[in-house]
């Protein structure tokens, strides 16, 4: 692999993204590969202040177009900042979140039309789409209960039925693009997850 490569992890809440990316970029980093681990919002210090206007649990009477707005400003700097340089210099990219993000949650969760989602987060990263997307799957459920065991922030204190939304969306994006996204059953050990994830991402490297 002569060129960066980009990977995101995509999911509900509590569905191991964080942990995956974590433990797959250990992986790769073992196997000789340069790998920069990131996660929106708040891959930047720009993002992180923006991180904490999005999941403040005070913020309840946040306008959905506000919400938007302010991912794809944080993803803006985040592909500025981070993402494209890195990928420039050859390194893979791991992302826990990224456009998809905003579809499923903006979208699918929230009602808003899908075509002012695009548009918005087109101009924020200017056409830079992932090489392969990660779906890990569990139930809503447990999810939200992994998720919400020590706090809960804004987004996790949404209804059951908004997460279920967003499960939805997810399983509906990968069904629509099947070469980029691969989807992951997250139930299983960490251990066992992971590797499901190694084997899966071979043909891209």
């Amino acid at each position: 692999m002569n060129k960066g490569l980009f990977i995101t992890f995509e999911g509900i809440e509590g569905s191991g993204k964080s942990t995956q990316a974590i433990q797959l970029a250990e992986h790769l980093k073992e196997r000789g590969y340069s790998v920069v681990v990131t996660r929106e919002p708040g891959g930047t210090p720009i993002g992180v202040a923006i991180r904490q206007i999005l999941l403040d649990p005070a913020m309840t009477n946040m306008d959905y177009h506000t919400e938007v707005l302010l991912y794809a400003a944080d993803r803006a700097q985040h592909v500025a900042e981070v993402i494209r340089p890195s990928l420039e210099k050859g390194k893979i990219v791991i992302s826990d979140r990224y456009i998809d993000s905003s579809i499923a949650y903006q979208h699918f969760g929230r009602g808003l039309p899908l075509d002012l989602i695009i548009e918005i987060n087109e101009r924020a990263v200017q056409g830079l789409k992932p090489n392969v997307t990660f779906l890990l799957e569990i139930p809503v459920e447990l999810g939200i209960e992994r998720a919400t065991k020590v706090s809960a922030d804004r987004i996790e204190r949404e209804s059951i039925e908004f997460h279920k939304r967003v499960e939805v969306g997810y399983q509906e994006l990968a069904r629509r693009e099947p070469e980029r996204w691969r989807v992951i059953d997250g139930i299983p050990m960490v251990e066992e997850v992971h590797q499901s994830i190694v084997r899966a991402l071979e043909v891209f490297l």
